[in-house]
C-alpha cells in the first residue's frame, strides 16, 4: 500500500485563489482541485492520500475541518487545521466534531513560531489523540524561515514523547544540515517530499539520511500539487533499498503510525454541524 501523505486541495471554486499567493517561485505540477486529487493519485500508482487542510487565520479553522471531513473518504484520509488565536477547546472541539484524526501545521502560511507557548499548549492537548504533519524550514521570505526550525522540532520532540509528529522535507526544507544535526536519531517521523523534486537531492545524501534516522521512521509525501506523486514514487524507489524497506517508506510507516490497515476502509465524509 502506497500512502502519499503530503497532498494539498482546496474547494475547486477556490483553488486558484489559495494556490495563486502561497509559493510563486515554485512551478506546479496540478491546479489543487478536490476534484483532482484522487484521479492523480490512482494514475500515479498510490493507493492513500493524505488531504491537508490549512487556515492561514483563525476565522477559516472550522470551515476547513468541515471541509476536510465531507471530502475524505474512497482513497483520502482527512488530517484538519488548528490555529493558536483560537483557544486550546476551541481547536479541539473543531477536530473532534468534524472527526479529524490529525493536524497540518504550516508555519510560513499561518504566521506563528512553533516555538510560540500556545502551540505548545495544542500539542500537549493533542496528546498521542491528535497526530501532526508539520512543515520545516524555509520556503518564505526570512522572517517566516525562522518560525519552524528543525531544532524547534527537535525541541518539541523532547518534550512531548507521545505526541505522533510528521516532520516534513526531511525535517528541514533548505535547511538539511540543520536537519542531520538537530533531528537524526530522535523519535520523529520524517517526511520525503523536496518540491519540485527529491531527485534534486544527492542520492547518497539521502540514503545517508535515511540509515541514520532509521528507515522505518520515514514516510513518503509528494507535495502536490507543488509535485508529481509518480516522480516521487519513482525517485524513492531509485534509492535502491530492498523492497521491504521501500514498501515501508512509501506506506507502511504511516500506516503502522496511524493504525492504519489494507483491507479496512478509511473513514467516510462526515457533515457535521457547525460550531
Amino acid at each position: 500500500m502506497i500512502i502519499d501523505v503530503h497532498c494539498h486541495a482546496w474547494p475547486d471554486q477556490l483553488a486558484e485563489r489559495a494556490l495563486g499567493p502561497r509559493v510563486p517561485q515554485l512551478p506546479r505540477v496540478g491546479d489543487g482541485k478536490i476534484s483532482t486529487l484522487p484521479g492523480v493519485l490512482e494514475r500515479s500508482g498510490v493507493d492513500r492520500g493524505v488531504l491537508l487542510g490549512i487556515a492561514d487565520s483563525a476565522k477559516y479553522v472550522d470551515g476547513t475541518n468541515r471541509f476536510v471531513a465531507r471530502s475524505r473518504g474512497g482513497s483520502l484520509l482527512g488530517f484538519g487545521t488548528v490555529h493558536p488565536d483560537l483557544s486550546v477547546d476551541e481547536n479541539m472541539a473543531s477536530l473532534r466534531r468534524n472527526g479529524i484524526p490529525g493536524v497540518k501545521l504550516h508555519s510560513l502560511f499561518q504566521g506563528f513560531a512553533y516555538s510560540d507557548r500556545r502551540v505548545w499548549d495544542l500539542l500537549e492537548a493533542f496528546g498521542s489523540e491528535i497526530a501532526v504533519i508539520a512543515h520545516v524550514g524555509a520556503g518564505g521570505d526570512r522572517e517566516s524561515n525562522e518560525r519552524a526550525t528543525p531544532g524547534m522540532i527537535r525541541d518539541i520532540v523532547r518534550r512531548f514523547p507521545d505526541l505522533r509528529l510528521v516532520a516534513c522535507h526531511f525535517g528541514g526544507y533548505h535547511r538539511l544540515e540543520e536537519a542531520e544535526a538537530d533531528l537524526l536519531g530522535l523519535p520523529v517521523h520524517l517526511e520525503t517530499s523536496w518540491p519540485p523534486t527529491m531527485a534534486e537531492l544527492a542520492p547518497d545524501r539521502v540514503r545517508s539520511i535515511v540509515d541514520q534516522h532509521g528507515a522505518d521512521r520515514i514516510v513518503f509525501g509528494s507535495d502536490w500539487p507543488m509535485a508529481d506523486p509518480a516522480r516521487e514514487v519513482a525517485a524513492v524507489r531509485a534509492l535502491g533499498y530492498d523492497e521491504e524497506t521501500t514498501a515501508g517508506i512509501l506506506g507502511g510507516n504511516f500506516a503502522r503510525l496511524m493504525g492504519l490497515s489494507d483491507d479496512e476502509p478509511l473513514p467516510g465524509p462526515v457533515e457535521a454541524a457547525r460550531g
